[in-house]
C-alpha cells in the first residue's frame, strides 16, 4: 500500500503592463513540515497577468509531480494562490471563455489525476514566496537574462509556515479538472462541447496591492451562471475583465500654485513654472521606469498640456485632449487667495463650502456641475480605454471628483483630500461599474 505524500503548491504570476513583461513563480512545500522542497520561476516575455498565473500553476504542479514521479494516486497536492480567477476556474465553480485560458487550464488539469489536487484562495500577503519568485523572474527578464535559483532570495520573504492539516478527500477540484480535460478533448476534435463548458471571459487582472487608500469595490464572487451586478465586499472580484486604470497626475506647479490662489478654467491659463517643469520631468522619468502607461489623456489647459507633453515625449506616446477634464471655473474668485475671497465674497464662500449646488461668485461652476461633466468624461474614457492603463493629466477638482465618485462619498469629502502639485492618484474601473481607489496623493517620485 502506497504511503500518501502531501504537498502544497503556492504559485503566482504577474505582468508589468497587463499585457507587458511577465513572469511566474511557484514553490512546492512539504505539507507535514512546511519545508520548501522546490522553487520554479521564469520570465515568459509579454503576457497578461492571467497567463502568467496559469503558467505559475503549471510549473508548480509539474515540480510537485517531478519530486515524486512514482507516487501515483498516493500524491496529494493542495494548491494555494491569490488569483481568485485561477482558483475558481480550476475548482469548477467558474467557467472559462477566453481562448488564452482554455489550453492553460487543460494543461494544468492534465499534470496530475484530478482526485489528487485541491485548490484554495489565499490573500496576497500569504503568497509572498511565489510572488517574490515571479518578481525576481520579471527583474531578470528586464535585465536580459533568465531567473536562476542560486541567486534567489524569495524564501526569505516567505511567511512562517505551519504543517497543513489533512483536509480529507478533494472536492471541487475533481469537477474543475474534469471540465478542463473535456475542453482539451473538444479542442482536439473530441465530442465535448467546449463552448458549453467555458462561459466566462477570463481577462481579469490580479492587481498589485493598493497603496495609501483602498476602496472596497465590486468584489463578492458570483457563479458564472448568475447575472452580473455590482457587488460590494471584501472577497476577491469575479471575472470582470481587465479594468480601465486611470493614473491621475495633477499638473506641475505654476506661479499661482505656491500662493494657493484659485486657478481654474476661467482665469489666465498660466504655464508651468521652473519648479513645475522639473516636476513634470521627474514624473516622466517615473512613468518611463514604471513601464505601464499605454495612453495619455489630458485637460486642455496649458499647465496640463505641458505636464502631459513632458511624459509623452519620454514615453513616445501621443496626447489626447479631453475637455471634460478641465479645472472648475471659479468665476470672480480666479487669481485670488482663499483669504481674499473670504474678505470680498464672504457670504458666497460660506454658501459654496456648505452646498455643492452653489457656484462661485460671478458665474463659476458648482461642484455638482463639475461632477456631471467629469463623470461624463470618465464614462467616455473608460469605454474608449477598457482594459488599458491611461495617464490622465488634470487638476485638483477633477481628480478629487473622480476619487469621491469612486468612493461614493459626499461632496464635502472634497475638502478632506490633499492633492499636491504633480502628485499621483490611481483609480481602476471594472466591467460591473465598480471602482477601486488604489493610490492618493503620492509624491514619492518627486523626492
Amino acid at each position: 500500500m502506497s504511503i500518501a505524500r502531501r504537498l502544497v503548491v503556492e504559485a503566482d504570476g504577474g505582468s508589468r503592463g497587463n499585457p507587458g513583461p511577465a513572469g511566474y513563480g511557484a514553490v512546492v512545500i512539504d505539507a507535514a513540515t512546511g519545508e520548501t522542497l522546490a522553487e520554479a520561476a521564469e520570465y515568459i516575455g509579454v503576457a497578461t497577468n492571467n497567463v502568467a498565473e496559469y503558467r505559475g500553476l503549471i510549473a508548480g504542479l509539474t515540480a510537485a509531480k517531478a519530486l515524486f514521479p512514482d507516487a501515483g494516486d498516493a500524491l496529494r497536492v493542495h494548491v494555494r494562490m491569490d488569483s481568485k480567477l485561477v482558483v475558481e476556474q480550476m475548482s469548477g465553480r467558474w467557467k472559462i471563455k477566453h481562448p488564452d485560458m482554455k489550453p492553460l487550464a487543460a494543461r494544468a488539469a492534465a499534470i496530475l489525476p484530478p482526485s489528487s489536487v485541491t485548490y484554495e484562495w489565499i490573500p496576497r500577503a500569504q503568497n509572498k514566496h511565489a510572488d517574490r519568485l515571479a518578481n525576481e523572474a520579471m527583474d531578470a527578464g528586464r535585465d536580459g537574462r533568465q531567473w536562476e535559483a542560486s541567486a534567489s532570495t524569495a524564501e526569505l520573504d516567505a511567511p512562517a509556515r505551519t504543517p497543513l492539516p489533512d483536509r480529507g478527500p478533494p472536492g471541487d477540484a475533481v469537477a474543475g479538472a474534469a471540465k478542463a480535460r473535456a475542453a482539451l478533448a473538444a479542442a482536439r476534435g473530441g465530442t465535448a462541447d467546449a463552448g458549453t463548458l467555458f462561459d466566462v471571459d477570463a481577462g481579469a487582472s490580479e492587481e498589485p496591492e493598493p497603496t495609501d487608500v483602498t476602496a472596497v469595490a465590486g468584489t463578492t464572487a458570483v457563479p458564472a451562471s448568475e447575472a452580473a451586478s455590482p457587488q460590494i465586499g471584501w472577497a476577491a472580484a469575479p471575472d470582470l475583465g481587465t479594468p480601465a486604470t486611470f493614473i491621475l497626475l495633477r499638473h506641475g506647479e505654476t506661479l499661482l500654485t505656491p500662493e494657493k490662489r484659485f486657478s481654474g478654467s476661467g482665469g489666465t491659463d498660466p504655464e508651468l513654472s521652473a519648479v513645475g517643469r522639473d516636476q513634470a520631468a521627474r514624473a516622466a522619468l517615473h512613468f518611463a521606469a514604471l513601464g505601464t502607461v499605454q495612453d495619455i489623456v489630458c485637460s486642455p489647459l496649458r499647465r496640463c498640456r505641458e505636464t502631459a507633453a513632458a511624459v509623452a515625449d519620454r514615453l513616445g506616446l501621443d496626447v489626447r485632449i479631453e475637455d471634460g477634464l478641465r479645472e472648475s471655473d471659479f468665476g470672480a474668485w480666479e487669481g485670488l487667495t482663499f483669504g481674499e475671497v473670504r474678505e470680498r465674497y464672504g457670504d458666497d464662500l460660506t454658501a459654496w463650502l456648505a452646498d455643492p449646488e452653489t457656484a462661485p461668485t460671478g458665474g463659476g461652476e458648482s461642484f455638482t456641475e463639475v461632477a456631471d461633466r467629469v463623470a461624463a468624461a470618465r464614462d467616455r474614457l473608460t469605454a474608449r480605454y477598457a482594459g488599458r492603463t491611461v495617464l490622465v493629466v488634470t487638476h485638483v477638482t477633477p481628480i478629487k471628483t473622480l476619487v469621491r465618485l469612486a468612493l461614493e462619498a459626499p461632496a464635502q469629502s472634497m475638502f478632506r483630500m490633499e492633492l499636491s502639485a504633480a502628485s499621483i492618484s490611481t483609480v481602476a474601473y471594472y466591467g460591473d461599474g465598480n471602482a477601486s481607489v488604489r493610490l492618493l496623493n503620492d509624491t514619492s517620485h518627486l523626492r
